[in-house]
């Protein structure tokens, strides 16, 4: 799942580096000492912050419009970045869930004598959920 969200950045007064708010989502104020450095840094704090929020159960906030964002100071300027949630995910989720669930005891016995990994299985087939609803 990729999303996209609006962040205001401020040049450093001393440096080339730039400071990174994204305004969506409480907190989440990054830095890089260049723009592409700043835009990574941006990208991945708030990767960081939507799996946190989703790890802990909460619902993530809408992206505002662009065109609705404006920085606090004079320099500032708003650019949009683009979150490959699924890559980051895989990469950074540590965090599991212990889920009960009922199936017939045939498929259980099919599973058992086939060595099929029954969590693997939950799981691939929710990600293509969640992929076929994006």
């Amino acid at each position: 799942m990729k999303l996209i969200y609006p962040a205001c950045f401020y040049p450093a007064d001393e440096d080339e580096g730039y400071t990174v708010v994204v305004p969506d989502l409480p907190g989440c104020v990054t830095e890089g000492d260049t723009l592409a450095d700043a835009i990574d840094m941006a990208t991945e704090a708030a990767c960081g912050w939507i799996l946190g929020e989703w790890e802990n159960g909460k619902a993530i906030p809408e992206a505002s419009d662009y065109k609705s964002i404006v920085p606090d100071e004079e320099d500032g300027f708003v650019n949009l970045i683009v979150l490959d949630m699924d890559a980051y995910t895989e990469k950074n989720s540590r965090k599991t869930v212990r889920k009960n669930v009922t199936i017939p005891a045939w498929l259980n016995a099919y599973g058992e004598e086939h060595h099929i990994n029954f969590s693997n299985v939950l799981q691939k087939a929710l990600l293509d959920m969640v992929n076929a609803k994006q």
